[in-house]
């Protein structure tokens, strides 16, 4: 362990559902986000991030644990996890600090944080409707009503906005604002007397779509790429994902209320609104970088930009996330520290999420539990030998969003990937040399029988080595209660 003066500040900033394919310096051109491109430029782009599932609850869970979902025991969103790595910081003399969402379950758990100022989903109608975060009071405190579904439901447009609509308060009041405006008051208010370790948690680009009036102007009359769906693609869907579409347009998730025939027109506003979502969150990430340097650690303190999972905004005809296409599972990694990491450079190997954990805590001078099944990424940082991982996997248990498959397990190399459904016959298997937009489903050919037999092979091995690897965590939670070891939790509700 090394001593707290060398220890570096370490702070993770973390979007809700932004894509791969929304950063301008990752190729992106019709996106503006020239802080987040300051940031590749002077770090290191992981561009095969993958995460271990397609959905906020499990994937966060995940991450801060270091174990899959069926490790970890935390399948679908609002399943119950509170105890993480973090703690392991906090002991070691870090300030831990969380600001924005992070979507413990409860959401104000303490999670290994010595503070914590909590602002989670933006439109909470089915699930901590009456939990008052921090945006909630200051909604209150001023007056006003949070733009949310009630609300929006009112509107005689609502089921064509396909969840885009302005925001219309005033500007500090939106999330994304709110979150970054906290966090550069937590910034320049607290004195530097620990090293610190602060994840920063915005709610956007996630539903609703509420950019407010200035950027929706930018992006309105952009050239934005669209999805392009044909009926073959829809009728060659699983019939779990086509369960999915009806269900959507049923029930109007997160303010969003799906249709199955979508015009050119509804889907160009409904992407120029997330993008527009991500050039403000852009702004808000270059004033914290603005302030970080104005305290005057910078040059001791590395930064991490990453999202919990993207959405197919339209793709495979689907919205939202939950269907592990590459839209949703791949996510922007950055890492930032010009000074220890060489800079401007792109990792292409497979790597996941998760993976941040380990790297975290030997940044610390920490060694990482041996039962994670989340490796490090500093091999990769320090430009070692790094080869990534030859497979990496996302899960997904059924939720009140997906309803036709009890349990779906992706596995995925740098050519193939297969989805499984528990219990059905149908699946999918995608050649990704040949067909990288994961439209012509193999999974019932007959001259990729082989290729599926040993995608699903790598699945048991995979599902039997990690039951092996996490046997001496998992029996210390039984041993000493349930939630009681910091990384595990077993008793899913």
């Amino acid at each position: 362990m090394t001593d707290n003066n060398e220890k570096p500040d370490i702070v993770v900033i973390m979007t809700d559902q932004q894509r791969y394919d929304t950063i301008n310096a990752l190729g992106a051109h019709h996106v503006d986000t020239p802080n987040l491109d300051r940031l590749a430029k002077r770090g290191v782009n992981f561009s095969q991030c993958h995460v271990t599932a397609p959905s906020c609850v499990p994937c966060r869970a995940s991450l801060f644990t270091g174990y899959y979902p069926h490790s970890n025991g935390v399948h679908a969103n609002g399943q119950a996890w509170n105890k993480t790595w973090v703690s392991r910081l906090q002991e070691s003399g870090y300030q831990t600090v969380n600001i924005g969402k992070m979507h413990t379950i409860p959401y104000d758990a303490p999670a290994g944080f010595d503070e914590r100022y909590v602002v989670e989903n933006k439109d909470r109608f089915l699930e901590g409707r009456y939990y008052f975060d921090e945006w909630d009071k200051a909604l209150a405190a001023h007056g006003v009503k949070k733009q949310q579904r009630e609300e929006y439901r009112k509107r005689d447009d609502y089921r064509e906005r396909l969840g885009a609509f302005p925001w219309e308060l005033p500007e500090e009041l939106h999330s994304d604002v709110f979150v970054g405006r906290m966090t550069r008051w937590w910034l320049q208010s607290k004195p530097v007397e620990k090293p610190l370790f602060m994840v920063v948690g915005f709610p956007g680009p996630h539903p609703p779509y509420d950019p407010t009036p200035e950027y929706i102007e930018r992006y309105m009359d952009r050239d934005i790429p669209l999805p392009e769906v044909t009926e073959e693609d829809l009728a060659n869907l699983p019939p779990v994902f086509t369960e999915k579409r009806h269900h959507d347009v049923e029930v109007d998730h997160d303010s969003v209320a799906w249709s199955l025939e979508p015009t050119r027109e509804q889907l160009h506003r409904m992407r120029a609104y997330y993008c527009a979502n991500v050039e403000m969150i852009d702004r808000e990430v270059g004033q914290i970088l603005d302030t970080l340097e104005a305290r005057g650690r910078l040059d001791n303190t590395i930064i991490v930009f990453a999202s919990d999972h993207g959405d197919c905004l339209g793709d495979h005809g689907l919205s939202q996330k939950w269907a592990p296409y590459d839209e949703v599972t791949r996510v922007p990694l950055i890492i930032s520290a010009p000074g220890r990491f060489a800079e401007g450079r792109d990792v292409d190997e497979l790597v996941q999420l998760f993976d941040l954990g380990p790297t975290i805590l030997e940044w610390a001078g920490l060694t990482p539990d041996p039962s994670f099944e989340a490796e490090s990424l500093n091999p990769a940082l320090v430009g070692e030998e790094f080869e990534g991982r030859s497979h990496v996997f996302c899960e997904q248990g059924g939720d009140v969003n997906l309803t036709g498959a009890e349990y779906l397990t992706m596995v995925r190399s740098a050519t193939h990937k297969l989805v499984h459904f528990k219990g059905l016959s149908c699946g999918q298997l995608f050649d990704l040399v040949n067909d990288p937009g994961e439209k012509r489903n193999l999974w019932d050919k007959p001259e990729a029988a082989s290729k599926k037999q040993e995608m699903l092979d790598v699945m048991r091995e995979w599902l039997i080595d990690t039951s092996v690897r996490t046997r001496a965590a998992r029996r210390r939670a039984v041993d000493t209660g349930p939630m009681n070891h910091p990384g595990m939790q077993l008793d899913t509700p």
